[in-house]
């Protein structure tokens, strides 16, 4: 009797063949950007989803709010009023460090001028991948939000951006072991690469001698090279330094400023190009150099007539008598 359905390929070949598809999808996706567009079209689906799965804590940090007690929030009217006093102060004296340092700065010819775009982005969700260390912010590209964009927060550098979506865009912390970050030491200006290790409490520096003038302690903060962080911003302070004589490299170990694991609020920099910012500082150092020059040519001057005016006196006859009693 011949039966109903046909006999098909093997189990083996179908695993073989399943598997050999999947390699084959996957390396397309990873060298040639193949299903980039898949990707944006799903999240962007998926993206209402989030939010709706971020709306009860929403809720309920609302309702927190409004349960306070009122005598709570006198206190912390008062104190939020004596904090912003005290920063209002420092920012005033801030102004006048910055235009002082902008002087100084345009004396040189240094095309370095702070002033970087901010925007505000909320943490959305939490990688669970303990290989991985990212996290889901709530701003994508209609806020104009791109890959490789920095991220800080009050503490410090946080990361970059990974991915981007229509609303939202994953961020891949500095803690993360695919993510390294040139840095430099505040006492010494001496610049190494940090990279992660996959702790939310250590990063390392990596390649750095034994003999480099490291010491535990030392604050590490961005160097601005390579155009990805901005400069100045703080990274880790150094917490160990150990060397072997039989390896060529130190062991560096540092404590990021920012605790990953407290993350809420985030700040999206639009750093300002150098190349933009350039043109003012080196027109205001020619304008100094000429007056520099000016000023020399009109001392040069100056001292020329004074030496001719004391060689004429020494040169002029004397007409004294002298009375002889």
């Amino acid at each position: 009797m011949k039966p109903i359905f046909g006999r098909g390929p093997s189990l083996q070949l179908r695993l073989f063949l399943a598997i050999l598809l999947s390699a084959s999808l996957m390396l397309a996706d990873n060298r040639l950007s193949a299903f980039a567009d898949v990707r944006y079209f799903l999240n962007s689906a998926i993206a209402p989803l989030q939010y709706a799965a971020n709306l009860p804590r929403e809720l309920l940090d609302g309702l927190n709010g409004q349960m306070s007690s009122h005598k709570q929030l006198l206190a912390e009217n008062k104190a939020l009023k004596r904090d912003l006093l005290m920063m209002k102060s420092n920012v005033l004296l801030l102004d006048q460090l910055q235009q002082e340092n902008q002087r100084l700065r345009n004396l040189l010819g240094s095309p370095f001028v702070r002033g970087e775009r901010k925007m505000i982005a909320e943490v959305m969700a939490v990688d669970s991948d303990s290989y991985s260390y990212q996290v889901m912010i709530d701003k994508g590209r209609v806020d104009g939000v791109y890959e490789g964009q920095p991220v800080i927060n009050d503490k410090g550098i946080v990361g970059q951006v990974s991915y981007v979506g229509a609303h939202n865009s994953r961020v891949l912390l500095l803690i993360d072991p695919n993510n390294a970050i040139p840095v430099q030491v505040v006492r010494n200006d001496i610049r190494v690469i940090a990279t992660g290790i996959g702790k939310s409490d250590e990063i390392q520096l990596e390649h750095v001698p034994s003999s480099t003038d490291i010491r535990v302690g030392d604050l590490l903060v961005s160097s601005g090279l390579g155009g990805r962080y901005p400069e100045g911003y703080p990274v880790a302070r150094v917490t160990e330094f150990s060397f072997d004589n039989k390896r060529p490299f130190a062991q560096i170990m540092a404590k990021p400023t920012v605790q990953f694991d407290r993350l809420r609020y985030l700040l999206l920099v639009w750093p300002t190009p150098r190349e933009n910012m350039s043109e003012t500082p080196a027109a205001e150092t020619s304008a100094v150099s000429g007056a520099v020059s000016t000023l020399g040519s009109t001392a040069e001057a100056k001292s020329a007539t004074s030496e001719n005016t004391v060689s004429a006196e020494q040169k002029k006859p004397t007409n004294e008598v002298t009375h002889v009693n």
